[in-house]
This record gives C-alpha cells, structure tokens and sequence, in this order.
C-alpha cells in the first residue's frame, strides 16, 4: 500500500480519474481480501476507514489540517463507503450460506456443501479462559438487526428468499456512525 501511495497517489502527472480507478480495481481489492468473514470489531472499522479515506484524502488533493469531513470527500469524488460495501457483501455471503441447503431448482435437495455444513455446526468441548470470541453468526446476525430491521430469530427465513434479500441489500443506508472529520 505503501509503495501505491508514493508511485501513484502523489503522482501529479495522473488524473483523478486515473487513481480512483486504480483505487476502485487495486486498493479495495487488496484491502477488503477475505471481508466476508470478517467479524468487524470498532478496531478494525477505525482501520479500515483510516486506510480509505488516507488514500482519498491524496487523491482530491487536500490533507488532515484542511479539516474536510470524509463523507464530503467521498460524495465529492463519487466513491461509496468501504464499510457500506463490505456489510453488503457479508449480508449477500450470509444469503448464500442459508440457501446452501434449500432444494435444487432441478428437484431433490444439493448434496450438502463444507461452508453451509461449517455455518450450522455447533462445535462442542472446552473452550479457553476469558471473554468468548465474537462468531460470525453472531455478528452478521446483530447486523441484519441493527442495519436492517430483521429479527435474529427470522434472518435466515428472510435471507433464505433469493429476491426479497438482495432487495433489502439493494435498501441498505449508508454507514450510522458519525463522520469524525
């Protein structure tokens, strides 16, 4: 990321519309490999959204003491919140993983797949001291709760409809937490 910054963002030669597409096709990418199982702690919000609006800041040009909000910046050059877009694509994922054991359009049942058996797998023994780790069907499920509406006891009959999910992800506001600059 580092080496992307000095050979391209400050690059004056390159046009804005230059970066943002290497932004949109290289840094996001890069940056949000593997987002779908992410249980995305405050921590990892804070860095995910330093690291965004650290490369958007230098590609419109302005810094920290120009004290400009980073939503201002994003809707200046026309980029969604990379915090929206990885709640969607966990959202999508958490459709695909319910539907994994709906019956075939062809008929009969799938032949179970390995990541719709992991997602409803109860894993028994001990577990270690301390504060249990968050699981990531309990944070997606406290997601659908708080960005969506839905209910923990009725998000997989809802995300199991194909249509009426990607509808509702389609509807999902942008990000709730305030804009510190």
């Amino acid at each position: 990321m580092r080496t992307l910054h000095r050979f391209v963002v400050v690059k004056r030669e390159l046009s804005q519309k230059a970066k943002l597409s290497i932004y949109r096709s290289i840094f996001v990418s890069t940056l949000t490999y593997g987002h779908e199982l992410w249980v995305m702690t405050e921590r990892t919000r804070s860095w995910v959204r330093a690291a965004e609006m650290s490369f958007l800041r230098r590609v419109a040009g302005l810094s920290l003491r120009d004290r400009v909000r980073s939503s201002a910046i994003q809707e200046e050059l026309g980029v969604e919140p990379l915090l929206l877009r990885v709640e969607r694509s966990q959202m999508r994922w958490l459709g695909h993983l319910v539907r994994m054991d709906m019956p075939c359009p062809t008929g009969g049942t799938c032949p179970e797949r390995l990541p719709g058996e992991v997602f409803r797998a109860c894993p028994s023994g001990r577990r270690p001291p301390g504060r249990p780790r968050t699981h990531w069907r309990d944070y997606v499920s406290r997601l659908a709760w708080e960005r969506l509406g839905i209910p923990p006891d009725e998000m997989e009959e809802v995300a199991g409809e194909r249509e009426v999910w990607a509808s509702l992800l389609r509807l999902l506001p942008r990000d709730p937490t305030p804009d510190k600059r």
